[in-house]
């Protein structure tokens, strides 16, 4: 509830408009690879494994159960972050939080706070339990080791920076509403324009608020060296003074690694527990996916060029919003968009939008994703001995460390899955061999 909707559906116009940047023409080795894993998956019962990626039996059985689980939980996610608010303005708890907050004081500033405030903390309590769920489910399969009273401290950091945060954007959306009653998405989606850009510049310190970090030369110089490679062999400007590990150990045992930032900010973070866990060929090739988001423009361009699609996505929640207002707002209390209340209204209309769009997202996010993986194993070519190799076993280190089943539905994918299926990745890289005779690499010479 709360931000994350809005956010969410804002956040997907990066999706979108940089989607064609991952339509590239496929080439004949990326084409053969393709048809390789998806026969392979194909041939192979659904939710067993696979021959470029399988798991123990042991470990496969708690594959199946935790995907099911956890695609139960997205599920009841998904309809209660639309039913709560739904519930809550027709209960008229909404209209309560306004009469609270407006009693609160005169000044304006004072009221959009304690509204936010009292709506932050009502939507922390009803999203509790699902939270709480998913955190004991990550503990009971090994996925989090990190402790109760850390976490809980986790959740607080993060409702504190929703309140600052939210509050700023509320009290900024009232103003352009109030200059602009019948335009203000319009105004709204002006000054978006360099919050987005500054939120993507400053997002590097807002790690430092949950983890630890230390300079990847301190203790890894040699895969710090290899990374640089990477990193020069795409033009990334990014010095080793800033390539980071990050502490992720002391909260989970998944792996990442990852460029983040903008402009001055732009940095590397690798995980700790990628770097214990995988093979050093793996790790490069874990990076090489990431840089490959940075240099094929999927986080620049598509920042800049996710504008049009959130002119659009504003557009349509205020259509959503002037209808629900006229529709229910004497049912609910809420006269009009400059009453408070109006808030969960809009939070609801972007819930609807975000719901209706996720999968199309998705779906051009795993092109993206596709054409990351390319690109890392063409960038680490002639780094490592065998990029094919480098990449499968990364994939495969991956998917036994979160216990992801092997051959997932194709359905689920296509819906749910922001990422091709792990298994699909694996088969695709141990097929991907553009340096074969009559083949070619997509995106650096044939060497």
């Amino acid at each position: 509830m709360r931000l994350r909707a809005l956010a969410a559906t804002l956040s997907f116009s990066v999706v979108l408009l940089s989607a064609p940047l991952a339509h590239a023409s496929e080439t004949a080795a990326e084409h053969a690879a393709n048809v390789y894993a998806a026969q392979e998956l194909a041939s192979h019962p659904i939710g067993g494994n696979l021959p470029d990626y399988s798991l123990s039996p042991a470990d496969l059985s708690r594959a199946q159960h935790l995907h099911t689980t956890e695609i139960t939980l997205v599920a009841v996610d998904t309809a209660w972050s639309i039913l709560q608010l739904v519930l809550l303005l027709w209960l008229g708890v909404v209209g309560w939080m306004r009469d609270v907050a407006v009693r609160t004081s005169p000044f304006r500033w004072v009221q959009g706070a304690a509204f936010f405030a009292i709506f932050t903390v009502v939507g922390l309590a009803l999203d509790l339990p699902i939270s709480l769920y998913g955190h004991n489910l990550a503990l009971r399969y090994g996925l989090s080791v990190q402790s109760w009273g850390s976490w809980a401290a986790d959740q607080a950091k993060s409702v504190g920076l929703e309140w600052i945060i939210g509050t700023l954007l509320i009290m900024l959306l009232f103003w352009v509403t109030r200059k602009f009653p019948r335009r203000w998405w319009i105004a709204f989606w002006v000054v978006s324009i360099p919050i987005t850009i500054f939120s993507i510049f400053v997002s590097p310190y807002i790690g430092f608020l949950y983890n630890k970090y230390e300079p990847l030369t301190k203790n890894h110089a040699q895969l710090a060296q290899q990374i640089k490679q990477v990193v020069d062999k795409g033009h990334m400007d990014i010095p080793l003074e800033r390539m980071y590990v990050m502490q992720a150990s002391a909260k989970v045992t998944t792996m990442n690694a990852d460029v983040e930032g903008f402009g001055s900010t732009k940095r590397v973070v690798v995980w700790d527990t990628t770097i214990n866990k995988m093979k050093p060929e793996e790790v490069i090739a874990v990076f090489g996916h990431e840089s490959g988001h940075y240099v094929l423009n999927h986080i620049r361009t598509g920042i800049f060029r996710s504008f049009a699609i959130v002119f659009f996505s504003l557009w349509l929640m205020f259509l959503m919003t002037r209808w629900m207002l006229a529709r229910f707002g004497a049912t609910w209390k809420i006269p009009d968009q400059s009453d408070w209340g109006a808030v969960a209204v809009l939070m609801l209309s972007a819930s609807i939008l975000n719901f209706v769009l996720t999968p199309l997202g998705n779906t051009l996010s795993r092109n993206m994703e596709h054409a990351a993986d390319v690109y890392g194993m063409e960038a680490i070519h002639g780094l490592v001995p065998d990029p094919q190799q480098a990449m499968q076993g990364a994939m495969i280190d991956l998917g036994k460390a979160s216990f992801d089943v092997p051959n997932t539905a194709h359905w689920e994918e296509v819906l749910l899955g922001s990422h091709p299926a792990l298994g699909r990745r694996a088969a695709f890289a141990h097929a991907y061999n553009p340096w074969a005779p009559g083949y070619a690499p997509k995106y650096f010479p044939k060497q």
